[in-house]
């Protein structure tokens, strides 16, 4: 398959919420992985001067001689940079604390919000899915990411005022749409931390599907003990714990993303 055949091909996912702790990095690391397992090519980019998809892949720190943010600046191509995991099919652009200092960087650079877009331009041709897992904000990082991107994908706590920050994004969405990049849809909105045994959750639930129907994933992450513990190990929970609920819950959301391609086709 060609270069141009194979990106004609290509989904470029952006996971993206300004709120911390949703359960943004724990959905790009399971998700990427349940959609390795099924076969697909998929690379992660780790956005996040955190690097906490990096470390749930079992990266060290001093194993990452190449970075997203060497792709930024010109460094070394994503090819270059990006690594094998332990996943089969799966491989990673890591991130390190240099992303921080980028986001000063790119306030002054030439082309400033479309630095992963001509990275992706020019590699992982190969891959079917790039999932980006933005920093908790909405800086240049995460326009960047934005510009890049084909589609959005939202975890969306089940907490109080759920609703309240996602306006903020969805705005930002449509800001980029109408200016940078008008083909970018948002693919849908994620459900995480779901307690059954909590009311709040369930409400939170109804509240969130009443306004923004289908945009909602019928499939909900638990609040699940297993999920948690799994990056400790550098795992994602389906290898840490394939049979755990919160495991079964991103296979299932894994085809339902899937699902909603073969939906959209003529």
């Amino acid at each position: 398959m060609s270069e141009q055949s194979s990106q004609a091909t290509r989904r470029v996912i952006a996971v993206a919420n300004q709120k911390g702790g949703v359960g943004k990095t724990t959905t790009v690391i399971n998700l990427a992985t349940a959609l390795a397992a099924a076969g697909h090519r998929v690379l992660v980019i780790d956005f996040d001067p955190q690097g906490n998809a990096s470390t749930g892949f079992g990266i060290e720190p001093a194993a990452r001689q190449r970075s997203s943010y060497d792709v930024l600046t010109g460094e070394h191509s994503l090819d270059e940079a990006s690594m094998d995991t332990q996943v089969p099919n799966l491989r990673l652009v890591p991130a390190t604390r240099d992303l921080v200092g980028a986001e000063v960087e790119l306030l002054e650079g030439q082309r400033r919000d479309s630095r992963l877009r001509d990275a992706l331009f020019d590699g992982a041709a190969d891959a079917e899915f790039v999932l980006l897992d933005c920093p908790p904000s909405l800086g240049m990082l995460t326009v960047n990411a934005l510009v890049a991107a084909d589609e959005v994908l939202v975890p969306l706590q089940c907490e109080f005022l759920a609703l309240e920050g996602l306006s903020h994004l969805l705005h930002t969405v449509d800001r980029i749409r109408r200016s940078r990049n008008p083909d970018l849809v948002i693919r849908g909105i994620v459900l995480t931390m779901f307690d059954r045994r909590n009311n709040l959750s369930e409400v939170v639930a109804q509240d969130v599907r009443a306004n923004l129907g289908d945009l909602v994933f019928e499939t909900a992450i638990p609040r699940n003990v297993r999920i948690s513990e799994a990056p400790s190990h550098g795992l994602p929970v389906m290898l840490y714990d394939w049979r755990s609920a919160g495991a079964q819950a991103y296979i299932q959301l894994a085809r339902e993303l899937l699902g909603r391609y073969n939906r959209d086709l003529p």
